[in-house]
């Protein structure tokens, strides 16, 4: 494979601007440089081509040179060594709030909730938006919106400060909550994430704060594995796009049967060893919650290679090895469609993910132990009650005729000891 084609459509369109305008002389030259939203639609859609949404996200002439993009009108962005996201990190000690989902309620399946707008939904009609602030909510505002004229100080990688003007650009506003004190203002990510854009906090709070006389709360909300984790931070600084400070977090599920050892254990005596495809790789995707998510996010819709890496929290080799681990499982299959892979789920995938939380995440479990190497750990930390050594494991994965390398074995026997682990963490 040559580079052109392990390059994302962004990156060569970026590339291709980036020498068209001197990009990067212009930024050492100048500190910033402005390109009009006409220009880059020369090379593809701007739409496209100026939305990261996490870092993972930004195409590699971006991430090569320390460069961001943020937009500053609804036709003009500017590009300079900006300091544009915030690393988020999940409390493990933090006990999930359980809330029941009202019973009148028909319209919203509580088990089913593969889109943002549905887990906001969700979250709005479980009282758990109300909770965030002790008060109830109204919800009163989503969808995009001009930001109004506002300037604001960014730490710049090289400089130390730039000073950013914005004139009526545009932002989305996943929702917004008005109880009698606050006013609360949500990003939402159906997925797990390791970084966001705090620009799509930044810009809607320094909107509604010039409107309204009420404290404006900003929050992240994802929906990753059947939890909301709520994030709640505050501005220090109303002019400082750099000053976020996370005040709390706080986790809920929604009322669910709990998964007990008995019906791990009748998963496993039940299991059938199924022979697996021999052309698609053993699995190496070590975090199952993200097998999760990447699972939920194709129940939602069929997606590209490329719109999972660019629009995901997952890099391009990132893309590759999870959705083959999906394959490998049976769950996903993968079609040419234009000369672009697209992914979808099987009809298993989508049965399983229809169902309520405790029988997906057992069938989920079932899936995992159909294979052999993942049964025989799974037994062996069952007998022993401790998982295997790493060494253990490797033996393991030799004598099972995988048809791959010691040197590969050992990096994969990482994903077949944190997927029994995560089978184990889900019995209560």
């Amino acid at each position: 494979m040559n580079n052109e084609q392990k390059k994302t459509k962004n990156d060569i369109a970026w590339e291709t601007l980036f020498e068209k305008y001197q990009i990067l002389e212009q930024v050492s030259k100048h500190g910033l440089f402005e390109i009009e939203s006409s220009k880059i639609n020369q090379e593809r859609e701007s739409r496209l081509m100026a939305k990261f949404d996490h870092y993972v996200n930004l195409p590699a002439i971006f991430k090569d040179n320390n460069l961001s993009i943020l937009p500053i009108s609804r036709s003009r962005y500017v590009i300079g060594d900006f300091d544009t996201y915030l690393k988020v990190e999940y409390d493990s000690n933090i006990e999930e709030i359980t809330v029941d989902f009202p019973e009148h309620i028909e319209s919203i399946d509580s088990s089913n909730l593969y889109s943002e707008n549905s887990a906001l939904n969700c979250a709005f009609n479980a009282g758990i938006i109300g909770d965030l602030v002790d008060e109830p909510v109204s919800y009163t505002l989503s969808g995009r919106m001009s930001t109004g004229n506002f300037s604001f100080s960014i730490r710049n990688i090289v400089t130390g400060t730039s000073t950013i003007n914005v004139k009526n650009s545009q932002c989305e506003i996943d929702a917004g909550f008005e109880s009698d004190n606050y006013l609360v203002l949500v990003e939402a990510k159906n997925y797990s994430v390791d970084d966001f854009l705090i620009r799509q906090l930044y810009y809607p709070y320094r909107l509604w704060s010039s409107k309204v006389s009420k404290q404006v709360v900003p929050v992240l909300m994802t929906y990753s594995n059947d939890v909301f984790s709520f994030f709640i931070y505050k501005f220090k600084d109303d002019f400082d796009y750099n000053s976020p400070t996370l005040l709390k977090q706080k986790n809920y599920i929604i009322d669910s049967e709990e998964i007990q050892l008995s019906d791990v254990s009748n998963v496993f005596n039940q299991v059938k060893i199924v022979e697996k495809i021999t052309d698609i790789p053993f699995p190496q995707a070590d975090n199952f919650e993200r097998i999760i998510d990447l699972l939920s996010l194709l129940f939602e819709k069929d997606l590209t290679k490329d719109e999972i890496t660019e629009n995901y929290q997952f890099n391009k080799r990132q893309t590759g090895y999870y959705t083959n681990a999906c394959r490998y499982m049976g769950l996903v299959q993968k079609n040419n469609s234009n000369q672009e892979k697209i992914f979808s789920l099987t009809d298993e995938g989508k049965d399983i993910f229809k169902k309520r939380h405790k029988l997906k995440y057992l069938e989920l479990i079932k899936k995992i132990l159909e294979n052999q190497v993942f049964y025989k750990v799974f037994e062996l930390t069952a007998n022993n009650g401790e998982l295997p050594s790493e060494s253990e494991i490797c033996q393991l994965m030799l004598e099972s005729d995988l048809g791959i390398n010691e040197k590969t074995i050992e990096r994969r026997s990482r994903t077949v000891r944190n997927w029994i682990n995560w089978i184990w963490s889900q019995i209560d």
